[in-house]
């Protein structure tokens, strides 16, 4: 197995930068897109045999260094009893969100193994045939919490702080729920064959650095702290955190995944030796032609330096306009331009 992903999350000495993309399994690619047509997001995600085509195909096309899982961040949503539809041209829709402290009661507890058995079959398929690192990933506490309390995605997140200030109480159960569950759902994916975990709080930058502090990073920590146990290294990812990323930080990833809004070298000096950083290309770049992203991929390279721990990714998943010969050249460049 081509191992670099996995001894860059470790911050040991690789051949080369290993690089994958958040998305990478989706729109950019014209394979999807022809999946797509046929099928809805959710019945993909629920057939393990499609699942493990769309999670493979990067694998041909780009020859990034790590699978990451074909699913839904809300998928778990489900199986704790709280329906989610995707509305065209909306995304993700919950047509009852959580507005009340009681309607936190409504949500069950989390059985991976019996509610969502073909995400964990995914996982097994995907190992037998691919030769890189498989990485499974859950949503963070806020990140569902916020499309709990919203109904679905948001600008200003107002449903979801005005519920946290409102009820603290509420909030403080609701977060730990989540963080539990997720937990639950991570260590079935490590069981199924999972070789590393991303936990995705993208909507983080949302919140004030205090607020980060006092009222979500004590759950996350929790998170973290109920994966521990499986020796898989972990990857932790928000947007909008360069204003908090120590404390960002803190919650327990060995690796923090950073977007383009900060200097990848500045975040490394702020990350500290003990913790690998992934990033942080703005996925628009991509869009322009190959003289545009190649400066600003080398730029990201240069401020790298070959630091250890260095894994290579957008500052956010794939647009889906992104032309798929830009994604496969810039996999090869960043292999070319790192080759020890």
């Amino acid at each position: 197995m081509k191992d670099r992903f996995l001894r860059a999350c470790w911050r040991e000495p690789v051949d080369r930068t290993p690089v994958w993309f958040m998305r990478q399994a989706g729109r950019s690619s014209p394979s999807y897109r022809a999946i797509r047509e046929k099928h809805g997001i959710l019945d993909m995600v629920k057939n393990p045999e499609i699942a493990t085509q769309v999670t493979l195909q990067p694998l041909r096309e780009l020859d990034v260094d790590a699978a990451i899982l074909f699913a839904d961040l809300l998928i778990p949503l489900e199986a704790m009893g709280v329906p989610v539809r995707m509305a065209a041209g909306e995304g993700p829709v919950i047509d009852r969100p959580v507005r009340r402290p009681e309607d936190v009661n409504l949500l069950k507890p989390l059985d991976p193994e019996r509610e969502l058995p073909f995400v964990l079959e995914t996982i097994r398929r995907v190992r037998e045939k691919a030769d890189v690192p498989f990485i499974g990933f859950a949503g963070a506490p806020f990140t569902l919490a916020s499309y709990l309390i919203e109904g679905g995605g948001s600008k200003d997140y107002a449903a979801t702080k005005g519920f946290m200030y409102r009820h603290p109480a509420a909030w403080d159960a609701l977060l730990a729920h989540l963080a539990d569950s997720m937990a639950a759902y991570l260590r079935a994916q490590v069981e199924a064959g999972a070789q590393a975990l991303q936990v995705f709080d993208s909507w983080a930058g949302a919140l004030s650095p205090s607020d980060y502090a006092t009222r979500v990073l004590p759950h996350t920590r929790r998170l973290f702290a109920g994966i521990r146990e499986t020796d898989v290294p972990f990857i932790h990812f928000g947007t909008g955190t360069a204003g908090f990323l120590e404390t960002f930080a803190a919650a327990g990833g060995d690796v923090v995944g950073v977007d383009w809004r900060i200097p990848i070298d500045e975040a490394a000096r702020r990350l500290g030796l003990e913790r690998g950083v992934q990033g942080n290309l703005d996925p628009a770049a991509l869009l322009g032609p190959p003289e545009v992203w190649r400066a600003q991929a080398n730029d990201v390279l240069r401020r790298a330096d070959g630091r250890e721990g260095h894994i290579f990714n957008l500052g956010h998943g794939v647009l889906p306009d992104t032309p798929l010969e830009h994604l496969r050249g810039l996999v090869t460049f960043v292999h070319e331009s790192t080759g020890r």
